[in-house]
């Protein structure tokens, strides 16, 4: 009798996401099991007891997936689990702290692909505003378009806490190879006067880009907004946007809503998942990854 496919799923939050759970189902996971309020200390013991249970065959129906709400924790947990395999009793490894990673990548690649086709150019030596910046998906974000060449600068209300968080994922997540700036909100009108992209990845409700400031921006080509609840972050951006012109923009910049990030952000989650069941040695999947397939998934559907 075959073993069934476990995912064993790992949040330091109170309560595992729905949407994970489901994504997981939906995959090919027979079983998706939630530990919940999960320590760091706790993962090596967690990890341990799923690959002593299944024989070193079977352990490829066994994988473990790492949520919760912080991303830097998340990584740190997916490195902790990877340190506690004991070859040749070893899984595949997952870490999407609240969509965070699948989102940005989704968002990045979405906007690589209209600079590509309205634009005719790349990432590269772009200057991006990771509007909201300081939280999971902005951070990833920035990475991100970081690693592919473009200068990135994540603004927050609190210039100490964006600087901070900047720095964090310059060294944490991007290994000191690549440098994010900083920026205050109350300095963005000067920042939008030189940015080639924006990404709004702040809070629902909040209108973190102006119709004035859209106007202002001679060099703005695209603007992205993760945020599906009105009003927009974006002004003139909603959740159907997908490469449209943006009203009142002067540079002619398009717009990406919501739900057409979310579309490649479910395909991105849903690849991943089924390539940990596919993969016949185990992997350790990220927000790198998470790009890679993204930016597959549009590649197979220009």
């Amino acid at each position: 009798m075959e073993k069934q496919f476990i995912l064993h799923m790992l949040t330091t939050a109170k309560n595992l996401s729905p949407f994970d759970v489901n994504m997981a189902l939906d995959a090919g996971w027979v079983s998706a099991l939630p530990y919940t309020n999960v320590e760091p200390s706790e993962v090596q013991g967690l990890v341990q007891d799923a690959i002593f249970s299944r024989s070193a065959k079977n352990l490829k129906r066994t994988g473990i997936f790492i949520g919760g709400r912080d991303t830097k924790q998340a990584m740190d947990m997916l490195k902790m689990a990877k340190r506690s395999m004991v070859p040749p009793f070893e899984v595949s490894v997952f870490a999407d702290p609240s969509g965070a990673f699948t989102t940005a990548a989704g968002m990045v690649a979405a906007v690589e692909r209209e600079l590509a086709t309205k634009f005719n150019t790349t990432l590269a030596g772009k200057n991006i505003l990771a509007l909201g910046g300081t939280g999971p998906v902005g951070q990833a974000a920035a990475v991100i378009a970081a690693q592919a060449g473009a200068n990135v600068r994540i603004i927050g209300r609190q210039l100490d806490k964006a600087k901070h968080i900047a720095d964090m994922c310059s060294e944490e997540f991007g290994n000191g190879k690549i440098t994010i700036a900083a920026g205050a909100d109350a300095d963005k009108a000067d920042y939008i006067k030189s940015a080639d992209v924006v990404f709004a990845t702040g809070a629902v409700g909040i209108e973190l880009l102006s119709a004035e400031l859209i106007a202002s921006a001679p060099q703005l080509k695209v603007a992205a907004d993760v945020n599906a609840v009105p009003p927009a972050g974006i002004a003139g951006v909603d959740a159907f946007h997908n490469g449209t012109a943006i009203e009142g923009s002067t540079s002619g910049a398009v717009g990406i809503g919501a739900l057409a990030i979310g579309n490649i952000k479910y395909q991105a989650q849903n690849r991943l998942l089924k390539k940990m069941i596919e993969t016949d040695k185990p992997v350790y999947l990220h927000f790198e990854h998470a790009f890679e397939v993204a930016r597959d998934y549009i590649k197979s559907n220009v």
